[in-house]
């Protein structure tokens, strides 16, 4: 699985962090940064959850 962020779209809003702050991470500079593109399976759950509650719809799981 890929963890895909528009970065057109997003405002990093730190949702997707809140969630998931294994995969995700909102800096100082107030950019989100993907820590894990390609994470493991058992964090599919939480992964669906952030792309759900994103409210831009900027993140997409391939795979």
């Amino acid at each position: 699985m890929k963890v895909v962020v528009d970065f057109d779209l997003c405002e990093s809003n730190a949702i997707c962090m809140g969630i998931a702050p294994e995969v995700f991470e909102v800096r100082d500079d107030d950019y989100l940064y993907i820590l894990d593109e390609n994470p493991s399976e058992e964090l599919r759950p939480k992964l669906e959850e952030a792309v759900k509650a994103c409210p831009r719809a900027a993140i997409r799981l391939e795979g």
